[in-house]
């Protein structure tokens, strides 16, 4: 048997591919489907100009949604913002889940501002990691059922 090394580099994309496909054999030898992504976005537009969006990923294991949706992204441009718009977006991204028989939606973000947004959408706080940002503020996770 040759030695075993540890080495520290980059990961080639065939060994990316080989990791990829290491995972979804495990989870077929425990009963699991195949992991997949789909990504659903809204743009909003004042004319031509962007000015704000959602967007996220609804996971599939096999051909059926987990039940499961991750909001990546939520973005206003401050002149934009405390009018509602971000709410608009939100609430497309959760009819959309919902429309494809997701139940649950979970997003990490962070700042008193960001918090007090999603508390008033109903989002529940389920993590915390302190000290993520280089200010010491936190990263918060937070999710709804939908």
């Amino acid at each position: 048997m040759k030695e075993i090394r540890i080495v520290n580099r980059e990961m080639t994309s065939e060994e990316i591919k080989r990791m990829d496909l290491g995972f979804d054999e495990l989870g077929l030898e425990e009963g699991v489907e195949k992991e997949s992504s789909e990504r659903f976005s809204f743009i909003a537009l004042e004319g031509d100009a962007f000015i704000g969006c959602s967007s996220g990923l609804a996971y599939k294991n096999g051909e059926h949604y987990s039940g499961w949706f991750f909001l990546t992204d939520l973005f206003v441009e401050k002149e934009y913002r405390s009018k509602g718009l971000g709410a608009k977006l939100l609430k497309s991204t959760e009819e959309q889940a919902i429309s494809i028989g997701v139940k649950h939606i979970w997003l990490w973000t962070s700042g008193e501002k960001a918090l007090q947004f999603y508390h008033r959408q109903a989002y529940k706080k389920f993590a915390e990691m302190e000290n993520w940002y280089s200010d010491g503020s936190s990263r918060v996770g937070l999710r709804k059922e939908l």
